[in-house]
């Protein structure tokens, strides 16, 4: 009945160079920072090297690995790395990562008060922006937006992947479904969806939780 959520076996992919996934969106509490995490954890568990960074000041992902880590009892270098950096700064350090090639997947979180510059900048340097949205009419008028604000970006990085996520949707949603209440945005839909449960929106910033796998897995493939 829900065949795209069994997790299966799921094949690392060969992505030649690093490859930059931008979480963002114009609205607040749009599972933006919980969908990053999940992705980075699940990514991380198929075996692809990670950085997650994040550009809200408040740095929530920083504080709640270094409390698991103390709870835990153990350092941090053993896990993926997570990175500071802010809306001003972000496209120039995106840029040096990416040269490095040091990282498969680098996946940012970005502000819900990302500037436009910062937006545009992010959007130069990253293969994909992800913008998730539940079915709600409020968060649909804000993807729309934010997908508007969005398009001219691909005009000048042709590489860019505009895809939506679904997330919060009801468990028994057909894909179908979904797909029809979002045909009118201008970008690709994920061919699958988050459940509307707690176990997504409260993750570990260091075990995958294994029900992820399956939406990490049409990322990716997105991506490539």
């Amino acid at each position: 009945m829900f065949e795209h959520w069994f997790t299966g076996s799921i094949k690392k992919l060969d992505l030649n160079m690093t490859k930059v996934i931008s979480f963002i969106s114009r609205k607040g509490g749009s599972g933006k920072t919980t969908n990053a995490i999940n992705l980075a954890t699940s990514l991380n568990k198929i075996g692809y090297s990670v950085l997650l960074v994040e550009t809200d000041t408040n740095y929530t992902l920083i504080s709640s690995r270094k409390l698991e880590l103390f709870k835990r009892k153990e350092k941090e270098d053993i896990y993926f790395p997570i990175m500071a950096s802010e809306d001003h700064r972000i496209g120039e350090e995106i840029n040096q990562l990416k040269e490095q090639n040091k990282f498969d997947v680098i996946i940012v979180d970005s502000a819900g008060k990302t500037t436009d510059k910062g937006i545009r900048e992010l959007c130069l340097e990253s293969n994909m922006v992800i913008i998730t949205t539940s079915l709600t009419q409020n968060d649909l008028l804000v993807t729309y937006q934010t997908v508007k604000d969005l398009l001219p970006a691909k005009e000048l990085n042709k590489d860019l992947k505009l895809c939506i996520l679904p997330n919060r949707i009801h468990s028994h949603t057909r894909m179908k479904t979904v797909k029809e209440v979002l045909k009118n945005l201008e970008a690709d839909v994920i061919d699958t969806y988050v459940p509307q449960r707690k176990v997504y929106t409260s993750p570990s910033t260091i075990k995958a939780e294994k029900r992820y796998l399956p939406v990490a897995n049409q990322i990716v493939k997105k991506l490539k």
